[in-house]
């Protein structure tokens, strides 16, 4: 059976099913080529820069920009580019990073947290509908005849939309999960890395020996001086 007849028996509800799968496949697709992104690099550039910084802030802020096509770059550059910022302050824009970068990892959960939601939904609709169309033209007195071999038919038809929707929903889930979990994971490592970073800063800021880090920095030179 090609997707066309399968539309065809399985009723008007086979189409909108179809759009959530292709949302859901589309969605799938963008987003586990974006975690296989994350997680192969990820670890390699947070080491960089926590190995960095407590000899370098200058040049753990470089690592930091040089990293931001991931998100552990940009969540730990968004203190690092900060120019001598109190420890308060430094965390709260590496809270607020990881807030956002967070967000970001989230992006398409709404649509297979719909697909889940609605497909099973519209596979019973599809049943139900067909059903009613097949039971409808039945009499009384046609019951045990041949007459019925038609409706068994329908009957069996009209349970497609439900297969579809069932599978179309366990499939989204089963990635919908898979995506909650790596963000979890992100989450710790967002968590330890910030810690180990703000350590080093609160660390480095009570001996009194943060350079500035701020972008394009240029010393004064030529200080005023005052005459007595």
């Amino acid at each position: 059976m090609n997707i066309g007849e399968l539309l065809e028996k399985g009723g008007l509800t086979m189409y909108p099913l179809l759009l959530l799968s292709i949302l859901a496949v589309g969605t799938v697709a963008e987003r586990l080529w974006f975690w296989s992104q994350v997680l192969l690099k990820e670890r390699e550039v947070a080491s960089r820069i926590l190995e960095t910084a407590p000899r370098d802030w200058k040049a753990a802020q470089e690592v930091a920009r040089q990293g931001r096509e991931q998100p552990i770059g940009r969540f730990l550059f968004a203190a690092l580019k900060l120019d001598k910022p109190a420890p308060e302050l430094f965390q709260l824009a590496l809270e607020a990073a990881a807030d956002d970068e967070l967000a970001n990892m989230r992006r398409g959960d709404k649509v297979l947290e719909g697909t889940i939601a609605i497909s099973p939904l519209l596979g019973l609709l599809g049943t139900v509908s067909g059903l009613i169309e097949s039971l409808s033209s039945i009499q009384i007195s046609d019951l045990g005849t041949q007459a019925t071999t038609g409706v068994t038919l329908g009957i069996g038809e009209s349970l497609i939309s439900t297969a579809t929707g069932l599978i179309v929903a366990i499939v989204s889930l089963s990635f919908y999960r898979l995506f909650q979990l790596f963000i979890s994971n992100q989450a710790r490592i967002f968590r330890k890395a910030g810690n180990d970073l703000e350590l080093m800063y609160r660390q480095a800021w009570a001996a009194g020996s943060i350079a500035a880090i701020a972008n394009d920095e240029t010393p004064d030179k030529n200080p005023d001086k005052t005459s007595d």
